[in-house]
């Protein structure tokens, strides 16, 4: 029988189109059936027709369909992808903007900090009622594959409160390889890595080729080599710090810890302007606003174009489709997957969400145990995952409180404001986002009362970052077309990286 395919938040144009390619890459199946839902009727019908297309152009005998009604298109599902990004970006530059007036500045703000603790409160929820519709209409033993951040938190409440089979999946991991062998001047294939910790803060502990450890080298490649030693100063740094290399980019690094981005003065030394991921202020959010402005402006273009072309070579190296392969043809597929802990690295709590080496085939999806992470490495994920747990039960219960104090506890949030200052900013953040925070109810009436009876801590309400770039319009995009259709197409915005 055809496996069927359910991708909520299928307006996502990267990520959708790739997934789809990547799976009818596989010719066992090549008669797969997708389903695509999205609350945006206008971006999924356009992704929806771009697919179609694509799949009638390759011959192939796999059929797609596209609704509004998420549980019809999750009803009978193998598997159920989650693309989505909760509040969208009208939520998305809240949570970067109201921590800058605090003078949290932020890169990316999707995975800790004030940003991502924001977005778990939006995104968990409706992540649960995934769950509750795939519990409902899907197959028995079908399988949630997350991609929405923040992945350890959306992972996190998934696993403990939604009663689905459920992986994480990141590219990170895949990236520093690539980066990691490009400097050895090997394939990526050539490499033997072992990565643990937790999505974003995954830890490089074993780098073999041909059986020769290069984890010892690798301060002196970065430190030597002429572009990377200009892009990568937080993370060269770390390796300085203790000993290993890890996962994400040099700006997603710089606001998961407090030591790089606590002072407005200081940031421009440990950041690199060359490409958004490297720690521009709000990076992330200017390269989202910008790729989809340009989808939806320059859509019939897209159409116009040649379809995309289902062959190996073209295939990408989103971990989903690979796990699917695996489980549906028996095939091995090794990866780095986010599940739950349960004694795989032994200094992290159990119930914490790791990011760590997998197998998948026939008979499912398998994590070995790891061991001890270097003591440095699990001080660092530590002081995340208790970010994490406490974000995660606050979404849960709509507790403001366990929200505050989250806040109080994230690295860079507590090394920029005092606690004043952290109960004040939540209050703004809860006002804005209240229209996606239904759980805070309660929360957001208060912080309106407080907001017009008591005296307000002063703010740097025209502060727009240390490191802040123009938002480009669609006219100014018109200037490059290929730069700006290549960043909207991409799932990993940060792939291409150029030169300082």
């Amino acid at each position: 029988m055809p496996i069927k395919v359910c991708i909520i938040g299928a307006g996502s144009i990267g990520f959708t189109r790739g997934a789809v390619r990547d799976i009818l890459c596989v010719p066992e199946l090549q008669d797969a059936e997708f389903a695509l839902t999205d609350i945006n009727e206008r971006n999924l019908d356009m992704v929806y027709r771009l697919c179609k297309r694509d799949i009638e152009a390759n011959d192939v005998a796999a059929t797609i369909t596209a609704t509004t009604d998420r549980r019809e298109a999750i009803r009978d599902a193998d598997y159920v992808y989650s693309f989505v990004r909760v509040g969208g970006l009208e939520a998305f530059e809240t949570d970067i903007n109201i921590p800058l007036r605090y003078g949290v500045d932020q890169c990316v703000g999707d995975t800790l900090g004030p940003g991502g603790i924001m977005y778990a409160q939006r995104t968990i929820p409706v992540l649960l009622d995934f769950c509750k519709d795939i519990r409902e209409v899907a197959k028995p033993d079908c399988l949630f594959i997350n991609h929405s951040n923040p992945m350890a938190m959306n992972t996190w409440a998934c696993v403990k409160y939604g009663g689905v089979r459920m992986v994480g999946l990141c590219h990170g991991v895949t990236g520093g390889i690539w980066q990691i062998a490009r400097l050895v001047g090997v394939r990526p294939s050539e490499l033997d890595v072992i990565c643990a910790g937790i999505n974003h803060q995954t830890w490089f502990i074993s780098v073999k080729h041909r059986g020769e450890e290069l984890t010892p080298k690798l301060l002196a490649l970065f430190e030597t080599d002429p572009n990377l030693s200009r892009t990568e100063k937080v993370r060269i740094d770390l390796i300085r710090r203790f000993g290993y290399y890890t996962t994400e980019s040099n700006g997603h690094c710089s606001e998961y810890v407090p030591w790089y981005r606590k002072r407005e003065h200081e940031i421009a030394q440990w950041i690199d302007l060359g490409a958004w991921i490297n720690g521009e202020t709000g990076g992330y959010l200017r390269v989202c606003t910008e790729g989809r402005n340009w989808f939806e402006h320059d859509f019939p273009n897209w159409m116009a174009a040649p379809p995309m072309e289902y062959k190996p070579e073209h295939r990408g190296h989103e971990h989903g489709a690979y796990i699917i392969e695996g489980l549906e043809t028996g095939r091995v597929y090794r990866g780095h997957f986010n599940v739950r802990n349960g004694g795989c690295i032994t200094n992290l709590p159990s119930d914490a969400i790791v990011e760590v080496p997998g197998y998948v085939d026939g008979n499912g999806l398998n994590i070995p145990i790891v061991g001890d992470l270097p003591l440095g490495c699990a001080a660092v994920c530590n002081a995340s995952i208790t970010v994490q747990r406490l974000a995660v039960e606050a979404a849960l219960h709509g507790d403001d409180m366990l929200l505050r104090q989250a806040m109080m506890m994230d690295p860079l949030t507590g090394a920029v404001c005092n606690p004043p200052e952290i109960w004040q900013m939540v209050d703004d953040m809860l006002m804005a986002q209240a229209e996606w925070l239904p759980q805070y109810g309660a929360a957001v009436a208060a912080a309106k009362r407080r907001a017009v009876t008591e005296p307000r801590l002063p703010t740097r309400d025209d502060y727009v970052g240390a490191a802040r770039l123009h938002t480009k319009s669609v006219a100014e995009m018109e200037a490059d077309r290929s730069a700006a259709t290549a960043l909207a197409a991409e799932a990993d915005k940060a792939k291409e990286r150029p030169a300082a």
